[in-house]
């Protein structure tokens, strides 16, 4: 993709001069504007339901057959490790999981149009960005059984991946919507380095988030922040239909989130969430919001029941209607380069591949005990020193009650 900063910083000569804002046009009679019913009549794609090109005349864009392949097994491995992982929730061997059913197609293929330099911000539904980008099976078992192997160091709830240094994503925070005025406010720093080395490569901060998130007060200061100092950051929303158990229709009256980027001034696309040839096709610079249709298939996590607040039937529907792996599948069958014996030997391999990264990762030891009072402060503070030095007096006081030999180092570690 080509990215390219827009804008520049203006200095006003005199410092008292008062800016004047300037209108078009006025006129001399009162008149409300009508509600914005729609910014489109439809969402754009490349390819229908059955896997077909829509538009005749032209070839997927830029997109090589080993490219398409790799990202329907990348998004395979997304939907067998959210299937293995959730009954290990469920088994009482992770405390939590989110699954990204149905939505496996906007991660994954959003993700195949960056560029390595560039810079994600994710939500916590992100899986297919991780693995497009390099994540492995052993960085994500690390992070989810919280062993010594996380770089989060077990101090983060499951799902909530990192990888700053290795696939340039930030970490993961529940906190709903941080991630969007970190992400403009690492999209100007770009702008400013490119400003100071023009020769180098630009860069562009891709910032994932839901429509639920969109009600946040962030999304709004993000949004026009990244306007006014055209930032080259890339809001991508992934409107599945639901922010916990609350729909669309309870959540906003406008139309959807895309109305909002065209308000604040910034280009703003709705695509088919669930193509994966669609976002393939996009390229810019400066803010662009993109709001990806899609439907959350799988519950919000697993602590929540979605068939308390929408019906089986409709969830069926939807597996069987758009479904980004079933549309991809036979775009590939149309094309000879996948088959049944491929589908399933895949398969077999996939779900082994989990399967021993998972046992291997159980394996492992905890972060040392001490690993807790890092990253604060570059040398403790008192108050950390007699913190960590009571957590000894207690766990020495206590071994029956305190098992530490699951820690790396066990009491040593402290």
């Amino acid at each position: 993709m080509e990215y390219c900063c827009s804008g520049s910083a203006q200095r006003r000569n005199n410092t008292n001069e008062i800016p004047r804002r300037s209108w078009k046009s006025y006129h001399h009679y009162n008149e409300f504007r009508p509600a914005l019913k729609s910014i489109s009549n439809s969402h754009y794609r490349v390819m229908d339901s059955e896997g077909v090109i829509l538009d005749k005349d032209r070839e997927v864009p830029d997109v090589t057959n080993e490219q398409a392949v790799t990202w329907y097994k990348n998004m395979l491995t997304v939907n067998i490790l959210d299937s293995i992982m959730y009954e290990a929730q469920r088994q009482g061997r992770l405390s939590f999981y989110m699954v990204s059913a149905g939505e496996e197609g906007a991660t994954v293929d959003s993700a195949a149009a960056l560029e390595p330099r560039d810079v994600v911000c994710c939500q916590y539904r992100e899986t297919g960005v991780f693995q497009q980008r390099g994540f492995t099976l052993k960085d994500f078992m690390s992070q989810l059984v919280s062993n010594r192997n996380d770089p989060g160091k077990g101090r983060n709830m499951p799902v909530h991946y990192s990888g700053k240094n290795k696939v340039g994503a930030h970490a993961i925070a529940s906190t709903l919507g941080t991630q969007l005025p970190h992400a403009t406010g690492v999209a100007f720093a770009m702008k400013i380095q490119a400003i100071e080395n023009p020769t180098d490569a630009p860069r562009v901060v891709a910032c994932y988030f839901g429509e639920g998130a969109a009600s946040e007060g962030d999304f709004h200061a993000a949004l026009n922040i990244a306007a006014v100092k055209g930032c080259p950051v890339i809001f991508i929303c992934r409107n599945n239909g639901f922010a916990i158990s609350t729909p669309t229709s309870d959540q906003y009256k406008g139309d959807g989130i895309a109305s909002r980027g065209v308000g604040y001034g910034i280009a703003t696309l709705r695509v088919d969430g669930t193509d994966i040839f669609a976002m393939a096709v996009l390229d810019g610079g400066r803010p662009i919001l993109l709001e990806l249709m899609s439907y959350r298939v799988s519950h919000h996590s697993t602590s929540d029941d979605s068939f308390a607040y929408r019906t089986r039937s409709e969830v069926e529907s939807w597996k069987s209607h758009d479904n980004p792996l079933t549309r991809l599948r036979k775009w590939l069958e149309n094309q000879d380069l996948w088959d049944d014996k491929l589908e399933k030997e895949n398969r077999t391999q996939i779900r082994k591949s989990i399967l021993k990264e998972f046992a291997a990762a159980e394996r492992e030891k905890k972060p040392a005990l001490g690993a807790i009072f890092d990253d604060v402060y570059e040398v403790l503070s008192e108050e950390q020193e007699a913190q960590k030095k009571e957590l000894r007096r207690i766990l020495q006081k206590y071994p029956a009650e305190y098992d530490v030999s699951q820690y790396e180092g066990g009491i040593e570690g402290l």
